[in-house]
């Protein structure tokens, strides 16, 4: 029986309404007298007002929450997509067309071979004689309805109707044509389609060859006839290959029904996962199949007395984080891009497509709590993946296609220590340690580039930052990304991070020549810290600062000669792993509260049309902060580490409200596939992981009275916020599991087993309320 969530919305009279009324009747015919007929009324039309109030509520599930089209369309980069999946599916599809406002389909999608990514394989519905016939064919819509499980849509001048549903690897389309005599167009962009016995197979090929992605297809009704499209139909040809080979069935029938299965192996592997999955032609059988295994994984947390466009935003949210990473183990069996070979599962599923700069801060955090075991078998894979590789590097943009290696940072080491300190350690730790360990200290740092270690690599493990180009000097290492640049700045800083975690794991191995080494080297960041302007300022190769300077707008596009997409006011705060530190460089924790207040309060500088043309990334802005990347996620609860939690409160109730809506603009920017959604979850659930790799979280504020987790283990996590509302947002006292609490964090252990946080709140700061410095969060190991 599913968990129900209960919406007073609807206000049709339902039947609890009747039976309600027909009591207060019944009532009234009471023959007793004088008091007791009164009581009895009394209380028959208390229990009637109970009842109706109920029957306007339309019962709800957390997938009816869901809606696709949130941020489909975008304040100025990529929105998000109306994705139709299962929870971590390997097939995914959304609509063919340029972004929300396109006028057109290109078709009808077959599976999306990556988050973002272009889809493989088409198909494109035809009446006879009523369209040219084309490989792909553009078509006018109308109607166009998406759940997660489920998409529909009417191709109007066509007059076709048409109806999808999927499961993991497999997937059911229904074509209703308003005649007979139709016909289906099978394309492949890249590959070759062949004929057997009446259904079709065969590949598509990504990624410039090196990988295939296969089909195998077939029909309820029979087609009459199956031929090659060149410029006519050829029947003599049941073979199509090269670029937009396709194939064209003609049906006889008005109603169409066709079923396919997807693989990276084989068509043959494609056809067994049709047959393991989808044994019907009914589409309602498959959705409901659908909607159910959505709401098995979206009812791990329950959310209640909130707003409803909250819920919808919060489960929204959580339907985004389901689309990474994928699963393509094919009955125990996975294609690797790492070494284009087959693998054996050996029973743990293997997972891929993950953009790990986007995911680490949240999305692995989250999924640590909800699901451990798929968290497990995900880094399990990231391992395997480093074990295929020729250099034994742990990936950073593990793909469909390999490890794409985009960004900066090598911050799977995060996630490894993130996972074994909360308790997952059913994985090999000393590969995963041999792996990371690899990535940081043989591959260069450089963005965007999977390369051996250059001159100025080893300049940062001697000298401690990552040099920048002097003022117009040319750059001379040959190996950087001429659009990326070197990132100087966030170099630095994200490897301090990815030692500081590399450091925590070769202590738990006993491996204490390392610990000290990476400990040490996590605090390179003080290099580049200048205590005249309290930011982190990028010096040339000789230790010089880099003059002029403005922490606005130097660094070109994105700022990324030395920053990455943001610019120094967002990574003025970019040392997760030890906020104390910052506090110490800032000189105070009064001088730490000021500067954070200022990045929400600093102008752009610049006009909006400049400011962005400059600095796409950074939008979301408030002042020089920017919810719509991900290297700020962490920054409005920093200020629980300087004694003044209630301003993270405040920053937190107002970034929800102001950026997130449940509307097509809804997304602040790049979502990134749970990266930016991952947060939304979290600070609506009133607490958030500052340091992915501790074992800690910091408390915010929730937008919910009540959030019930769901741990693996059978327990449930509680969160209650009493008097909660849109005014309420500033915690007056709290207890965890029934003792006084007046720190703004807790530990991972203190709710593993399940427990209660109680937060009473109100419309005021509690100024005091986890303001004493021995109630700040952790801060990392101090090195002499």
């Amino acid at each position: 029986m599913e968990n129900t969530i209960h919406s007073k919305e609807n206000t049709k009279f339902a039947p609890q309404s009747w039976v309600a009324y027909r009591l207060v009747q019944i009532g009234k015919k009471i023959t007793i007298v004088g008091y007791l007929a009164f009581v009895v009324k009394s209380l028959l039309f208390f229990f009637a007002v109970l009842l109706s109030s109920y029957s306007y509520g339309q019962v709800k599930s957390p997938v009816d929450y869901v809606n696709p089209y949130m941020g489909n369309i975008s304040h100025l980069l990529v929105p998000t997509y109306p994705t139709v999946h299962l929870p971590n599916s390997m097939l995914r599809v959304y609509p063919e067309r340029n972004d929300f406002t396109s006028d057109l389909l290109r078709g009808l999608p077959v599976v999306v071979t990556s988050h973002r990514g272009s889809s493989a394989f088409n198909i494109s519905p035809v009446s006879q004689g009523n369209a040219k016939l084309l490989p792909v064919i553009n078509y006018s819509y109308d109607n166009e309805k998406i759940k997660p499980y489920r998409y529909s849509v009417y191709l109007d001048e066509a007059k076709i109707a048409v109806d999808y549903a999927l499961s993991y690897q497999s997937g059911i389309y229904g074509f209703s044509f308003e005649n007979g005599n139709n016909r289906l167009i099978i394309n492949s962009r890249d590959g070759k389609l062949e004929v057997n016995n009446g259904s079709i197979s065969g590949y598509q090929i990504i990624d410039r060859g090196r990988v295939k992605v296969y089909l195998y297809l077939e029909t309820e009704q029979k087609a009459t006839r199956i031929g090659r499209l060149d410029q006519t139909v050829d029947y003599t040809q049941t073979t199509a290959e090269g670029r937009n080979s396709s194939l064209v069935m003609d049906f006889k029938e008005k109603q169409v029904n066709l079923r396919y299965g997807i693989s990276f192996i084989s068509s043959e592997q494609a056809r067994k996962n049709l047959q393991r999955e989808i044994k019907t032609y009914n589409i309602d059988e498959v959705a409901k199949a659908g909607r159910d295994k959505w709401n098995e994984a979206l009812n791990k947390i329950l959310v209640k007395n909130g707003d409803e466009n909250d819920k919808a935003i919060f489960y929204t949210s959580l339907y985004r984080i389901y689309e990474r990473m994928i699963c393509i183990s094919e009955d125990g069996r996975y294609y690797s891009a790492t070494d284009n070979q087959v693998h054996n599962d050996e029973g743990r599923p293997f997972y891929t497509d993950d953009w790990i700069w986007d995911t680490y801060r949240a999305a692995h955090p989250l999924r640590v709590l909800i699901e451990p075991e798929q968290e497990t078998n995900m880094i399990r894979s990231y391992i395997r993946m480093a074990q295929q590789s020729k250099d034994g590097w742990m990936p950073t943009f593990p793909e469909i296609t390999g490890d794409s290696h985009r960004m900066n940072g090598n911050h799977a080491v995060s996630v490894i220590l993130g996972a074994y300190s909360k308790g997952l350690k059913d994985f090999d730790l000393e590969a995963a340690y041999k792996a990371c360990k690899a990535a940081l200290t043989e591959k260069s740092l450089l963005p965007w580039r999977k390369v051996p270690n250059t001159e100025i690599d080893i300049f940062y493990r001697e000298k401690g930052f990552y040099p920048a180009l002097k003022e117009g000097e040319k750059e001379y290492i040959t190996e950087v990304n001429n659009f990326e640049k070197r990132q100087s700045v966030a170099v630095t800083l994200g490897t301090c991070y990815d030692d500081w975690c590399l450091a925590q794991i070769a202590r738990q191995l006993g491996k204490e020549d390392d610990y000290r080494y990476f400990l040490k080297q996590s605090y390179n960041y003080r290099n580049l810290f200048n205590s005249q302007t309290a930011f982190f300022h990028p010096k040339d190769k000789e230790g010089k600062s880099i003059m002029p300077f403005d922490y606005k707008f130097s660094g070109g596009v994105g700022a990324r000669d030395y920053y990455d997409e943001n610019n120094a006011w967002v990574y003025r705060w970019d040392v997760p792993h030890n906020p104390q530190d910052l506090i110490n460089l800032m000189g105070s924790s009064e001088n730490f509260v000021k500067n954070l207040d200022q990045t929400f309060r600093e102008p752009l500088g610049r006009g909006k049309s400049a400011f962005y043309a400059q600095l796409p990334d950074h939008t979301g802005n408030v002042g020089q902060f920017s919810m719509a990347n991900e290297p700020s996620l962490h920054i409005p609860y920093l200020y629980n580490y300087a004694g003044q939690p209630w301003k993270t409160q405040k920053r937190i109730r107002m970034l929800l409200k102001q950026w997130f809506r449940n509307d097509l603009m809804g997304v602040p920017g790049d979502e990134d596939g749970g990266g930016l959604s991952a947060f939304v979850v979290f600070s609506a659930m009133g607490f958030y992981p500052v340091t992915p790799g501790s074992p800690t979280y910091n408390i915010g504020s929730p937008l919910f009275g009540n959030i019930q987790i769901k741990l693996e283990n059978g327990k449930v996590f509680e969160i209650e916020a009493k008097n909660c509302s849109d005014e309420n947002k500033y915690i007056q006292s709290a207890s965890l599991n029934g003792i006084a609490w007046n720190k703004s964090w807790f530990t991972h252990e203190d709710i593993a087993n399940g427990g209660k946080l109680v937060l009473i709140m109100g419309d005021k700061a509690n100024e005091k309320w986890g303001s004493s410095p021995e109630n700040a969060p952790p801060s990392a190991e101090k090195i002499n």
